[in-house]
């Protein structure tokens, strides 16, 4: 059984930043459609305060989670150790989708490194933190980040980003609004 935490600690926070993948899941309101559990790397995660967290979303084959945090905000972040003690951390809660050229947009960005296909950031208000033992989770040595997304991102360029949001990214798989052109 997994263990409550109050807040997200110094040590917890450091622990979280050390920490090479993490999955994100949302599922939309619909009983009938697709739950999404997607992993993320590329140093996309910030703690904001004790209970408030972002990441940083960049473009993808698909937008699910923006479309399901759009459309009732739930999602899930899990963490866990592939070095070390064993340890999975889930942080549950209620996110909101910051987009380029809105208000609070400069001010959260400033927390990441650039990154040239960044479309949005998921802003989250923790509802529930907890951990439990990870002793099932293999051990496994990082090697090194891809580089194929901002490879990829840097030729397409901002208009060619642009477009490709605008064919793939404008819902998700059930047909949820995402990224609007």
């Amino acid at each position: 059984m997994s263990k409550p935490l109050e807040s997200i600690t110094p040590d917890l926070q450091t622990w979280l930043a050390a920490q090479h993948v993490f999955f994100v899941a949302t599922a939309p309101a619909s009983t009938d459609a697709h739950i999404n559990c997607s992993p993320k790397g590329l140093d996309a995660f910030r703690v904001l305060g004790p209970r408030r967290v972002a990441f940083l979303d960049v473009t993808g084959s698909g937008a699910e989670t923006i479309a399901h945090v759009r459309e009732n905000g739930r999602i899930l972040f899990m963490f866990c150790a592939f070095t070390g003690a064993p340890r999975i951390i889930r942080l549950h809660g209620r996110g909101t989708v910051v987009l380029p050229g809105t208000p609070s947009w400069d001010a959260l960005y400033g927390h990441f490194s650039p990154h040239p296909s960044a479309r949005a950031i998921i802003r989250v208000d923790v509802t529930r933190i907890s951990e439990s033992c990870g002793w099932g989770v293999p051990l496994f040595e990082f090697k090194e980040p891809r580089s194929s997304l901002t490879r990829w991102a840097e030729t397409k360029g901002a208009e060619g980003l642009k477009e490709y949001q605008s064919r793939k990214n404008r819902r998700s798989i059930d047909g949820l609004p995402a990224i609007e052109p």
